[in-house]
């Protein structure tokens, strides 16, 4: 094990997340969406302005943001790091690394780490490619505490490509989903990674969860091998589960949700497709409006917006940008202009970087796809991790740099 820190600025911590942070996959609301920020609505053919950009190390871990400092994970030969970077330069304040070796693993997509730190009060939770999840003091990078979470929950589902799912936080809890007899989803408590609870026995897959609230009540939504479940964060309790089958159970795409008409929207590649699930006003008794596979999202983030999900469809060849009505499953248009991209929404603005390197901001809408402002290789590597916008400053990764731009 090497751990090496510069001096670093301790922060005071909270656990009410300010929304100009980005504390973990998905954002504030695990969602990619944001509150409007005073973003531009053009910018030169080359692209919004770039403040700095850096080698990492190889890695689709996305960037988490708090108080000026981001946080994410990369690998470099047979170690696997997690770094804290200052977010004006970009220079590193504390790294740490443990060994990553072990039982054959299929790499042909990169070595990882796929999964987002998540912040959480004075540390950092990280879990790696092969499940080691750590806590980290924030201000240090100094290791709190360790679980491997294969060997600590023996008959959990071991992924071929790498743990994915990213951890996600509820109250004071860290909710981890690891699949396998009687601890599908994990909490503990990020103190000392004692276990508060443990349920379930569905077989996990790479989808991250995501809270949402339906009436008063608070709801974790987590695609599984074959089904999407719910459950009551705080007990574990099973709400309902809900058939969505797919080939290898590599449900991948966090669920969406539509407010006031209580829809969840679940969307997978791989012969999964998509379909639209409405809840009673208590978030109970799902009902399956539709279900159709002209919404195919493979990895990428989707977006709810007003009603419609929007979402690149597609898992090998052509990806077109597809706009889908969610209480009816009406395709309202598909538009091949980009390649197969991830989204960030702020306001009525939508970041797209595809996964060859282009960047664009668009508006999007049920009519159709507007776009306002584009630059082509802003990444040169394989760029598969989401974006990260903190206030007007978009934090970029591809496989092995990271960079950040400025989008007043």
């Amino acid at each position: 094990m090497r751990r090496r820190f510069a001096a670093a600025a301790i922060f005071l911590s909270t656990l009410t997340t300010p929304a100009q942070d980005w504390p973990q996959f998905g954002g504030p609301t695990g969602d990619f969406t944001l509150p409007s920020a005073p973003i531009a609505s053009t910018w030169p053919a080359t692209g919004p302005k770039q403040l700095w950009k850096r080698l990492l190390g190889d890695g689709y871990s996305g960037i988490a943001v708090e108080k000026g400092v981001l946080y994410t994970m990369y690998s470099l030969k047979q170690e696997e790091f997690a770094v804290a970077l200052d977010a004006t330069t970009g220079k590193t304040k504390w790294e740490v690394s443990w060994d990553k070796s072990g039982p054959r693993l299929d790499l042909s997509n990169g070595p990882g780490p796929h999964t987002t730190p998540l912040i959480l009060a004075d540390r950092i939770i990280t879990i790696g490619i092969r499940a080691r999840m750590s806590a980290l003091d924030k201000a240090t990078g100094k290791i709190l505490w360790t679980k491997d979470l294969y060997k600590d929950f023996p008959g959990s589902t071991e992924m071929d490509r790498g743990y994915s799912p990213s951890p996600v936080a509820y109250n004071n809890t860290i909710l981890v989903k690891l699949g396998g007899a009687n601890h599908a989803i994990v909490a503990m408590n990020p103190k000392d990674g004692a276990v508060i609870w443990a349920k379930h026995s569905f077989g996990n897959s790479p989808g991250t969860p995501v809270l949402v609230k339906v009436g008063t009540r608070d709801i974790l939504l987590t695609p599984s091998a074959n089904d999407i479940a719910a459950l009551d964060p705080a007990s574990g309790n099973m709400l309902w589960s809900h058939p969505h089958k797919t080939d290898y159970g590599l449900n991948i795409t966090t669920p969406l949700f539509t407010r006031g008409d209580n829809i969840v929207t679940i969307t997978s590649a791989y012969s999964g497709g998509a379909r639209g699930i409405q809840l009673a006003a208590d978030g109970t008794r799902p009902r399956e409006l539709w279900q159709h596979n002209r919404l195919r999202v493979h990895f990428t983030s989707a977006l709810e917006i007003d009603g419609y999900v929007y979402g690149s469809s597609g898992d090998f060849g052509p990806s077109p940008l597809t706009c889908v009505e969610v209480k009816t499953g009406k395709v309202m248009w598909q538009d091949r202009t980009f390649s197969k991209g991830n989204l960030v929404r702020t306001g009525d603005k939508t970041i797209l970087l595809t996964e060859d390197g282009t960047l664009a901001l668009l508006n999007l809408s049920p009519q159709g796809l507007r776009v306002l402002a584009r630059a082509d290789q802003i990444t040169l590597e394989k760029s598969w991790t989401a974006p990260s916008l903190v206030g007007t400053t978009l934090y970029v990764r591809d496989r092995r740099h990271i960079l950040a731009l400025d989008l007043r």
